[in-house]
């Protein structure tokens, strides 16, 4: 138990997956406890690769995250209860080149023993070994539309893979 987190199997989560990552949001953390940063994300997904439980998100080159992102070995994928929206809201319309913005919208950092921050607001938090980090590309669409749609100004995500290395659930009642 950490702070009130028990571990438990990533099969053992019970959210919808579409819900979890793609309308309740998340935060995509990446650093080490000294220097982090948390960016707000609601695209990725959660599946089974390379014989391993993983998560996959997506990360910009602009943002403050991508450079702790492409450093680390580990980063974490945080989810909250709707009572955390606000904070949410904070950390994706803020960037922590300029505000430490987990200070400013209230929540508390956590390490994991891997280095990893996760945060004790959280209800839900993954641990996770980066596998794979590769550019979206143009030519790789096989939809022409999505890039225009998603992609007008040419700026492509990078995808990160990782290990889910450990689940952490809050405990009922905290």
């Amino acid at each position: 138990m950490t702070d009130n987190f028990i571990t438990i199997a990533p099969t053992a989560i019970h959210d919808n997956p579409f819900k979890l990552i793609g309308r309740d949001w998340m935060l995509i953390t990446a650093g080490s406890p000294a220097a982090f940063n948390c960016m707000t994300a609601s695209w990725g997904g959660l599946g089974h690769l390379w014989n391993r439980d993983v998560c996959f998100c997506f990360v910009r080159p602009q943002r403050h995250t991508f450079g702790l992102m492409e450093a680390a070995t580990h980063f974490t994928l945080t989810f909250f209860a709707e009572t955390q929206r606000a904070a949410l809201e904070y950390c994706g319309s803020h960037s922590g080149r300029d505000v430490n913005k987990a200070a400013a919208a209230g929540l508390t950092p956590i390490t994991d023993d891997t280095g990893a921050v996760y945060f004790a607001e959280a209800r839900l938090a993954l641990v996770c070994r980066k596998l794979y980090g590769g550019d979206l590309l143009r030519s790789a669409f096989t939809d022409p539309a999505l890039p225009a749609e998603i992609y007008g100004t040419g700026d492509f995500h990078r995808m990160y893979v990782g290990e889910i290395v450990r689940c952490l659930a809050k405990q009922q009642g905290d």
